[in-house]
């Protein structure tokens, strides 16, 4: 059967499911919209959250970052891992514990205010909608290869699909489906890994292969594909670092601590029973996503030597153009990949020069959904990971457009403009507000703005520089006042922003001809996207030092945190 035609069926039975599950799950209350109704089961609730959290760039970017950056492309490794850690014992338990339906509703009672629920509240959707922009070049790059579809055509397609979903079942609809959409892409990750571990290594298992010798060969992967990458005159693969030291450290802590701040991730923790079952289902989430970020290096390593290997080989005769493969031919017309015959032989150079080297362009984004291709595996194995990649990004799509509308519809008309509507008046506004943030978020991914387009890291620095330390100073410290929290959060976003928006045109993007490169204008050399570690500092000392300046918060609300912190009512009789 012919590729498209596969990938049709394999991409419309999963789109099936969602949409079955959808209308099977509905929404039929304001709690079940919001949280699932409290009592998804921890095991199903840590493999929701594990697609919630595993996005397009998980799936699709990680794997290519680390191809291209080799040992540097750690930073992203340890940081979404490290942060998710962070968020499974620092906050989720705690807030689970509190019992409400969102991150804002919490901010708000905390610093009993308004008006830090509001500022909070637009945090959130700033680091929601830069986020989504990922999400949408994840579903538009996926449907324009594999459907043969132009990018706005897929674009159009997956909104529809998460509109279906998201605003019919709201977050017991959409918990249901991240399962089905984990189940899709861990094995669209795991099998094309396993046959490609198997014919270079004869290992079938990635993790394991990626330290073992080349199949009839005493030379071992690792070396091998160094070996190549610096005879091409690239930075051998195992030992180049991006940057500075420091650089490294600030954007692993931004990618940490942006990780625990991001919302649509913390309320999964809410659609639980009891604090156990958060510890719980923050377990069965880690298991979960190891796997494919164990996975990831071996897919990386393994893709950049298929890569060099099949188009520019080391030490023999480079590939005629002409005869370059049918994989070849297909990316070129998506343009993410393409040549420049800069001397005019008819063969593909592909170098670390800039002046000599003819591959002008390899996005880092196809490296994950190319290299079965590379690899020459079965049609259905790249259809399945055409349909993995679409799990991926429509998974998180749905999480982050639930926390916008959540944010919306609870806690700007129901919070703070209209308390008196009734329950299913909110639910409708919660539609409408998801309907609302498709629309927008649909708008972004046609016409992306050039700040955001090529990263989805931002979003991480923009929740580390405002969401983090609010909620970290709210359960751990009595003496922060809402003073101190909305100057903080403004302060720390408010920095981070300008920051961003002062190098924009030298960001991080998909160019890797910018690697090695530093702005000398960079504060101490870290580049904008690691930056919302520094706004994180910012905002929690001034949050800090407002409220030393200012009256102690309320008893009621220094017995509240005390009451959080307490692992008193874990068990089910509170149900918290």
């Amino acid at each position: 059967m012919e590729l498209q035609t596969l990938t049709f069926i394999v991409v419309g039975i999963t789109f099936a499911i969602y949409i079955g599950i959808a209308f099977w799950a509905r929404a039929g209350s304001t709690s079940e919209f919001y949280i699932a109704g409290g009592g998804i089961h921890p095991v199903a609730n840590g493999m929701a959250t594990a697609a919630d959290w595993m996005s397009a760039a998980s799936f699709i970017s990680m794997a290519g970052l680390i191809a291209f950056f080799g040992y540097g492309g750690s930073v992203f490794l340890m940081g979404w891992t490290g942060g998710y850690v962070l968020l499974a014992m620092l906050l989720a338990p705690y807030l689970r514990k509190y019992g409400k339906f969102t991150v804002p509703e919490f901010i708000g009672d905390r610093y009993y205010s308004k008006a830090a629920r509001i500022v909070a509240v637009v945090c959130l959707i700033v680091a929601s909608v830069t986020y989504v922009i990922g999400q949408m070049k994840g579903i538009g790059v996926a449907f324009s290869r594999f459907l043969e579809v132009s990018y706005e055509m897929g674009l159009a397609v997956g909104m529809g699909i998460v509109f279906i979903y998201a605003v019919v079942g709201g977050m017991k609809g959409i918990t249901y489906t991240q399962i089905a959409q984990y189940c899709v892409l861990i094995c669209a990750y795991t099998i094309p890994a396993i046959f490609i571990s198997l014919n270079l290594t004869g290992n079938p298992i990635p993790q394991l292969g990626l330290g073992s010798m080349l199949v009839g060969t005493e030379t071992y992967l690792l070396d091998r594909l160094d070996q190549v990458v610096t005879e091409l005159g690239f930075a051998e693969y195992t030992t180049s670092a991006r940057l500075s030291t420091l650089n490294t450290f600030v954007y692993t802590l931004s990618l940490m601590i942006g990780t625990a701040g991001l919302p649509h991730v913390i309320i999964r923790f809410f659609t639980v029973t009891k604090v156990s079952d958060a510890r719980i289902s923050a377990g069965w989430a880690l298991i979960f996503i190891t796997i494919l970020y164990t996975t990831a290096p071996a897919v990386a390593a393994m893709a950049r030597l298929n890569l060099h290997e099949t188009i520019a080989p080391a030490g023999e005769q480079n590939l005629v153009y002409d005869e370059r493969p049918s994989w070849f031919k297909n990316w070129e017309t998506t343009g993410l990949l393409k040549f420049e015959d800069k001397n005019q032989d008819g063969r593909i150079q592909y170098t670390a020069d800039k002046a000599s080297n003819e591959m002008v362009k390899v996005d880092r984004d196809i490296m994950v959904l190319a290299n079965p291709e590379i690899a020459r595996l079965p049609n259905w194995v790249i259809a399945l990971v055409a349909a993995g990649g679409l799990a991926a990004a429509l998974s998180t799509a749905a999480g982050l457009l639930l926390a916008i509308a959540s944010a919306i519809s609870h806690d700007l008309l129901k919070g703070v403009f209209r308390p008196d509507i009734t329950e299913k008046q909110e639910l409708l506004a919660s539609r409408i507000a998801m309907a609302g943030a498709i629309a927008l978020a649909g708008y972004l991914g046609f016409n992306p703005p050039d700040f955001a387009a090529g990263t989805v890291a931002l979003a991480f620095g923009l929740a580390a520089s405002s969401i983090f330390p609010a909620l970290m100073m709210g359960i751990f410290s009595k003496r922060i006042n809402r003073e101190g929290a909305i100057a903080g959060m403004v302060a720390g976003i408010s920095v981070t922003l300008l920051y961003v928006f002062q190098h924009k045109g030298i960001m991080f993007v998909a160019d890797t001809a910018y690697l090695g490169d530093m702005s000398p204008n960079w504060f101490m050399g870290i580049e904008p996207n690691a930056f919302g570690a520094v706004g994180a500092v910012v905002n929690f000392v001034i949050a800090y030092a407002v409220s030393m300046m200012t009256a102690e918060p309320p008893e009621h609300i220094q017995h509240l945190v005390e009451d959080i912190r307490v692992p008193a009512g874990a068990g089910g009789a509170t149900g918290h």
